[in-house]
């Protein structure tokens, strides 16, 4: 039995191995002038063939020369239009553009690993999957303030929570900076959509095909430079993850989607709704019953009130710290985990109110 398991993963690696088809690497990017030099050089060192390896550079609204210095690099593609339509609009528009059967999403700030787009594409070869996310990684010097730190620990994190998700069955949600489709599987999606490497991913998991994940192909940024940057992407992101709730709706139900459905609401619509509301109400309740107890010693639920005011001490710690640059990064985990739960509500308003753009606004980097 050993024996038969090692042959069928060695001719599975060896049909990834073999599985070299065309890819087109789609770059949507608004005044990147600053990250096209390096991003080009990063591109042009991949690891794979580059006589089936296109670039398409999408540079709607871009107004600091972004498309001017995209011509020096002949092969590569460039669609530019003066209107700006958001990041949704210019993948739409690119995506008209894609020829090869696999498209390679990523950011013009995130350098690639030399070998991620031949491990992504490797996983292909298994016809039922739609969709392969990389990972994301944020680079960090020894010592790092609040938003680097806690925006690491983070995507550690997300990271290890979406490899188990790909091993049990599907990843809910790929990453945006760095992911990969087949091409005939992409869907035009709504033109105010703000999450659009969820809505892209989940779109092909709800046609039954999976959404894998490697963790081998990955993306480095720098973290936002400073935690107010951090909690604008991090608003955003959550006024977007409520749209996706409403909008994917129909993977509520667990009798048609299985597995999946149970992904989704675990992974996803629970962080984006009731955890952070629970996360308050647990507070409160404790508090009363430890009340009704004394406060004491004996009591499980003093000493687990007493945990939560620990930990909310150490978010204020972490607040107060939040520009110093420290080598215990696990001082700042409870102020980002807060930052996070907080953005939730603040999200949940934007979209209530409709005021939040589909324009990105750029967030500082380190």
């Amino acid at each position: 039995m050993v024996l038969i398991k090692r042959t069928i993963r060695t001719e599975g690696a060896s049909a990834a191995a073999n599985y070299e088809p065309e890819v087109t690497l789609l770059i949507a990017a608004y005044n990147e002038k600053d990250y096209v030099e390096e991003k080009m050089r990063n591109t042009q060192e991949l690891d794979y063939l580059p006589d089936k390896l296109k670039v398409i550079w999408i540079t709607d609204g871009s107004t600091d020369g972004t498309p001017d210095l995209l011509k020096r690099y002949p092969k590569v593609i460039v669609l530019h239009q003066d209107t700006r339509a958001g990041k949704i609009g210019a993948i739409n528009r690119g995506m008209r553009h894609v020829s090869t059967p696999i498209t390679v999403f990523c950011d013009a700030n995130a350098q690639l690993e030399k070998y991620s787009i031949r491990r992504m594409v490797g996983l292909f070869a298994n016809p039922k999957v739609g969709c392969v996310s990389g990972e994301k990684r944020i680079l960090l010097d020894d010592m790092e303030a609040a938003a680097a730190s806690g925006e690491g620990i983070y995507w550690r994190y997300e990271s290890t929570l979406k490899r188990w998700d790909s091993e049990l069955n599907s990843v809910v949600g790929a990453a945006g900076e760095l992911f990969a489709i087949r091409t005939d599987l992409f869907e035009e999606v709504e033109p105010d959509t703000l999450l659009d490497d969820f809505m892209i991913s989940m779109r092909i998991a709800q046609r039954g095909y999976k959404v894998k994940y490697n963790h081998r192909a990955y993306a480095v940024e720098r973290a936002s430079s400073n935690i107010t940057e951090e909690l604008k992407r991090k608003i955003r992101i959550s006024a977007g993850g409520i749209q996706c709730v409403v909008r994917l709706a129909p993977l509520l139900n667990i009798f048609k989607y299985g597995l999946l459905s149970f992904q989704y609401v675990s992974h996803r619509v629970l962080r984006w709704t009731l955890a952070p509301l629970c996360l308050l109400l647990v507070l409160f309740l404790n508090f009363a019953i430890s009340i009704k107890d004394g406060f004491a010693l004996s009591s499980v639920y003093t000493w687990f009130f007493a945990v939560q005011v620990v930990f909310y001490l150490l978010v204020v710690f972490g607040f107060l710290l939040r520009n110093r640059k420290l080598r215990a990064r696990w001082i700042f985990i409870p102020f980002f985990f807060y930052i996070m739960n907080y953005s939730v509500f603040r999200g949940f308003i934007r979209y209530i109110k409709g005021s939040q753009s589909i324009n990105w606004d750029r967030v500082e980097r380190a």
